[in-house]
């Protein structure tokens, strides 16, 4: 019972960090109360312990910066310089976090960072060593500002295991669905909303109708499925959502060039979109896989995000009534959140975590679907049963209603959306490619001990 406690106290540390100071597999247990104190900022936002969403100060910032210099490890010889194709073996990954659990060891940092992997391009299976093989680009980390754990050449974010045991554990559920979030009023607070800004006469002073409208509105409600909502790829969900709301209003500033808010693109519009509520959410944007004639060689083939819309009209009691066709000023804000999403993962950090947390559900539903373990003849009890247990964190609930409303052109008006990931439609979309095959045979296999491979 003793080593399971200080196990579980050496990997909640390790994603604590990753979502905010990164000292990971600390063994003091003192240091690891610390971390688990400043993980709760994922992506430079916060949940606090009543589940609330909010922007992570810069105090929580700094001060998981400064406990992330003091305690980061020098990783192992070969993982600190960049490689094309790093393999990453499941099998002996899996007997590695057993063999901690055994010894009542922190998992180490290279092992809860996948070996510095910051996207999956193949899944490859070798029978022959009763294995699968997760393969693509990697690199060195390193702590960035915005409280993420990302590559120290490409800035891009670094898989973190605890993600991939969350997601493959709901993938080899009894009833697994789709992965999504949402955040999104209730239906008192649009009533009261409606009854703030319809009393309104003129003239108005649009600071004070949208503080008194937020508090009208009350706290906007966090809804998620596919995945336990108090796992730290449920935080990264929400981040990503909160952050695009707060984007796509003005109330966060673009941190990139091209991409304006919503709100100022409808200032340039010739048309304005009326009373409809926009919706947008975020989903993979993945072609078809690539598979070898046996099945026992994958490629995940574009693997981008995209942004997708639609608009909801509300009833005069609060409630959805319809969701109708996105106006093209609706349709012009997914367009350009879309065309720059590569620059933005890179300059906001959890909407990179959220396209690997893409990568790693399509790789789960793949696994499933395909039988893969059947045709490995694997086993994965670390990773898929309950020996090692994961990160929990307070489940977000409800986010603050001025992250999600603006006066937009004459109107006012919340933004609803989300993520969703259905990673079973990607991965039963495939076609052949009989070239693949040579890809267990030119790609390195991890031989000996080592979990690994360049």
């Amino acid at each position: 019972m003793l080593r399971a406690v200080r196990i579980a106290r050496g990997w909640a540390a390790a994603v604590a960090l990753s979502a905010a100071c990164m000292a990971l597999g600390w063994p003091n247990a003192a240091r690891a109360q610390v971390t688990l104190d400043n993980g709760r900022a994922v992506g430079g936002v916060m949940i606090d312990p009543q589940g609330l969403v909010q922007n992570a100060s810069p105090d929580v910032l700094r001060e998981a910066r400064k406990i992330w210099e003091e305690n980061k490890a020098q990783p192992p010889q070969g993982l600190t310089q960049a490689a094309a194709r790093r393999s990453i073996s499941l099998r002996k990954l899996d007997a590695e976090l057993s063999a901690c659990l055994q010894a009542g060891r922190p998992i180490p940092d290279e092992i809860a960072l996948l070996g510095g992997l910051t996207r999956i391009e193949y899944v490859l299976v070798y029978p022959e060593h009763r294995d699968i093989v997760l393969v693509g680009p990697a690199e060195g980390w390193k702590y960035n500002e915005r409280g993420a754990i990302v590559g120290s050449e490409s800035g891009r974010p670094i898989l973190l295991l605890d993600d991939l045991v969350t997601v493959l554990r709901a993938a080899f559920a009894p009833q697994p669905s789709v992965i999504s979030c949402s955040i999104d009023p209730t239906p008192e607070g649009v009533r009261a909303v409606s009854a703030v800004t319809q009393g309104l006469r003129a003239p108005i002073n649009p600071s004070a109708v949208a503080k008194m409208s937020a508090q009208a509105a009350g706290p906007q409600q966090v809804t998620l499925s596919g995945i336990p909502a108090d796992s730290h790829f449920a935080r990264v969900l929400v981040a990503a959502d909160y952050r695009m709301k707060r984007i796509s209003m003005g109330v966060d500033p673009s941190p990139v060039p091209g991409l304006t808010s919503f709100v100022a693109l409808v200032q340039g519009a010739s048309r304005a979109p009326g009373g409809a509520m926009p919706r947008w959410w975020l989903a993979p944007d993945y072609e078809p896989l690539l598979k070898d004639e046996a099945g026992l060689a994958w490629k995940l083939q574009k693997a981008a995000v995209k942004t997708m819309v639609e608009a909801d009209i509300y009833s005069a009691e609060g409630k959805r009534e319809k969701t109708v066709e996105a106006t093209p000023v609706h349709r012009r804000w997914a367009e350009m959140m879309t065309a720059h999403y590569e620059k933005l993962a890179v300059a906001e950090p959890v909407f990179g975590q959220v396209r690997n947390c893409m990568d790693l559900a399509v790789v789960a539903a793949l696994i499933r679907n395909e039988n893969l373990l059947g045709k490995a003849d694997l086993q994965l009890p670390g990773l898929i049963g309950r020996e090692v247990p994961t990160a929990q964190f307070p489940a977000p609930k409800a986010v603050p209603a001025e992250a999600v409303f603006a006066r937009v052109g004459r109107s006012w008006m919340f933004v609803t959306g989300g993520v969703m990931i259905n990673g079973w439609e990607i991965a039963a979309q495939s076609r052949t490619d009989a070239s693949l095959a040579n890809a267990r045979k030119t790609i390195a296999y991890p031989n000996g001990e080592t979990w690994w491979a360049n």
